[in-house]
């Protein structure tokens, strides 16, 4: 394998051009990407090593079985045969396969799997026609759409829903990643010819109409940066821009975030993937051309999120219907929707907002997220999976696309490929620099390379998280060097859920930062959510960090009717929840007063080895019908929400009735 470029979100590194086009910025955060980073975590690392080994090889499988490798072929003639598939973006499955896979070559190199997308990628080259277009079920039949909501049409006709500028921006997504992880033109050279074909269709004075679903912006923007092509981040800014100006189309309305411009926009509203793809793509903007109206409103539309729409999961999207946000405080469990995709499109934007101010906050929802809301989308085995991700389950209810547990595909597999594409990316988020400045972000034991303006430094992070709080970073900067380490203090261990109101501890669980450097103690500045350490550094440097974990309770504001005198609990970074399996006895009353005495205790044998919160249930001391004492009172289990409905179907809940 041959790594050729730094980050994940790519820097300035033009093939073909000696320096940067006039008037364009960048983030001021600058990420060390997956291909500076060796991962030797004990959670991380077996998670993707799963998805390399068992869910990449069974969804090229079930795109193999299911026509969607078909589709090129025939589309490409090299077949005959009518479009198969269910959905007008199941190209995009093969795509987001081809981006993760190439990511996982990073942390896992497979000689085996690099081949394997080789002949891949030769057979998504057959399905594009000569002047660069690619959707597959277009090309076959434009009169036959493969879903009866889609009308039918020759190019570009029904943008709405067609999902052809989506299959483009999957397909841009995946050529970069490839790029970056084996130097292969390619699958980079079939995107470009396919993002010249829109730049020669879509602009002012050409056609102004906009996709339906968001996420050929963030992609031509990676184009960009690989090529330096200015005319593809000119037109994801055109694509953002024409959103809500009925005057260059038919405005779809704001399930599509298409009723109002972009700039305007105050709540987030509509679907919820579509939401934070476009979101993201903003924030790309906000960076690249230093546009104070970009960056005001992803500001505004954030807290309007986080303050009033988040799961404490993480989750986003409370309704099932249009797999949309809800109303402010419209939060409910048993029916919450919560799309894995909607989690990863958050983690992608706040990663973004990160990058744009160097606050931790957005890593706070980053996280929560990481550990709970995205991670629940797939099993443990990496074979089954989440489309939506519940805080509450009775058994009977089939939330998961007709089922009450995880499946092991759908007709629209979005979720499970578009897990397949982004937890290989997770290493390209634990460091990054500014300056002299290096963030360490995320705590997974690990091994990074990173730049610095005047020198080079190896850094080497031993951890346990998320079941320990303990850090050890090994500081080996290549000569003697002035800079400054910023250790990120998560909002847990600040007594701060996430940002703003919406949730709260019950009791003050601020913990002492405890910081040593050489083993000796310090009292550390903490700043924008960081703990900073200035000091000309030497190889051998050791600095230890500990957060004191503890289980915490959380409570909800008041206004989220769904919560009121609940309880949910966290250890770190997990949030926790009780499954049927664990309390079949005393499931219903399960209740847990403000005093009751709560321990945590390692269970290597179970889950893939988890951390269990154990009590004593308080109604079980009492029969409920006699309302006499009971002898044995009952131990209640909770397991973490990520790794529920890993044993069969059963009743399951996050937040706990509280006395």
């Amino acid at each position: 394998m041959k790594s050729v470029i730094r980050t994940f979100i790519i820097p300035f590194i033009f093939l073909g051009c000696n320096e940067r086009p006039s008037e364009i910025h960048d983030y001021p955060v600058i990420p060390v990407g997956v291909a500076q980073v060796t991962l030797t975590d004990s959670f991380w690392l077996p998670v993707i090593r799963t998805l390399q080994q068992t869910t990449i090889r069974h969804a090229f499988m079930k795109c193999r079985n299911e026509g969607r490798m078909d589709n090129f072929l025939v589309a490409g003639g090299k077949k005959k045969g009518e479009t198969k598939g269910a959905m007008p973006f199941d190209d995009t499955d093969l795509y987001k396969i081809v981006e993760g896979a190439s990511y996982s070559l990073f942390s896992s190199p497979d000689s085996q799997l690099e081949a394997y997308l080789d002949t891949v990628i030769g057979i998504i080259a057959i399905g594009q026609e000569k002047d660069g277009y690619l959707t597959t079920w277009k090309t076959i039949n434009p009169l036959k759409p493969p879903a009866p909501w889609v009308k039918p049409g020759g190019r570009w006709k029904n943008l709405e829903a067609s999902h052809e500028l989506y299959n483009s921006g999957h397909l841009f997504e995946a050529a970069s990643a490839h790029y970056l992880a084996t130097g292969k033109r390619d699958l980079l050279d079939i995107a470009c010819k396919n993002a010249d074909l829109l730049v020669r269709t879509f602009g002012p004075g050409k056609n102004t109409n906009i996709p339906g679903h968001q996420i050929v912006e963030t992609g031509l923007i990676k184009l960009f940066r690989i090529t330096g092509k200015r005319e593809y981040l000119e037109l994801a800014k055109f694509f953002l821009d024409q959103r809500g100006n009925a005057e260059g189309h038919e405005l779809y309305g704001a399930y599509n975030q298409d009723h109002i411009p972009v700039i305007r926009q105050k709540e987030v509203t509509g679907h919820a993937v579509r939401a934070v793809y476009m979101y993201g793509g903003m924030t790309d903007i906000a960076a690249l051309y230093d546009d104070t109206a970009y960056r005001k409103a992803v500001g505004i539309l954030w807290e309007n999120m986080v303050y009033r729409k988040l799961y404490i999961t993480g989750g986003i999207g409370s309704r099932h219907e249009g797999e949309s946000f809800g109303d402010d405080y419209e939060l409910p469990d048993l029916t919450a929707y919560a799309e894995t995709c909607a989690a990863i499109g958050s983690i992608y934007w706040n990663y973004r907002l990160f990058l744009l101010t160097g606050n931790s906050k957005y890593y706070d929802i980053v996280e929560r997220t990481l550990y709970n809301g995205m991670l629940s989308g797939i099993s443990i085995n990496g074979k089954m999976f989440f489309y939506a991700n519940p805080l509450e389950a009775d058994g009977n209810y089939a939330f998961n696309q007709g089922s009450c547990t995880r499946q092991s595909w759908f007709d629209c597999s979005c979720c499970p490929t578009n897990l397949i594409r982004f937890i290989p990316s997770i290493p390209g988020m634990i460091y990054a620099t500014a300056n002299d400045s290096v963030f360490i972000n995320l705590f997974v034991s690990s091994k990074a390379t990173v730049r610095l303006n005047t020198s080079q430094v190896e850094l080497t992070q031993k951890t346990g998280y998320p079941w320990d709080g303990r850090i050890e970073i090994a500081v080996n900067p290549n000569k003697e060097s002035h800079f400054t380490l910023k250790l990120r203090v998560p909002g847990w261990a600040n007594n701060r859920p996430v940002p703003g109101d919406l949730y709260a501890y019950i009791k003050d669980t601020r913990s002492d930062v405890i910081l040593t450097v050489n083993g000796i103690s310090i009292k550390p500045a903490i700043r924008n959510g960081y703990v900073e350490i200035t000091r000309k550094w030497k190889k051998g440097d050791l600095v230890g960090y500990s957060l004191q974990m503890r289980v915490r309770e959380v409570i909800t504001n008041e206004k989220v009717e769904a919560n009121r005198n609940r309880v949910a609990l966290e250890y770190g970074p997990i949030v926790y929840c009780a499954e049927e399996i664990d309390n079949p006895l005393h499931f219903d009353e399960l209740t847990i007063s403000d005093n009751t005495v709560l321990i945590v205790r390692k269970k290597n044998t179970l889950l893939g080895g988890v951390n269990t919160i154990r009590g004593h249930i308080l109604a079980s001391e009492y029969d409920i019908n006699s309302g006499e004492p009971k002898k044995d009172p009952t131990d209640f289990v909770l397991i973490p929400y990520y790794a529920w409905s890993n044993r069969g179907v059963g009743r399951m809940k996050v937040w706990l009735n509280r006395e």
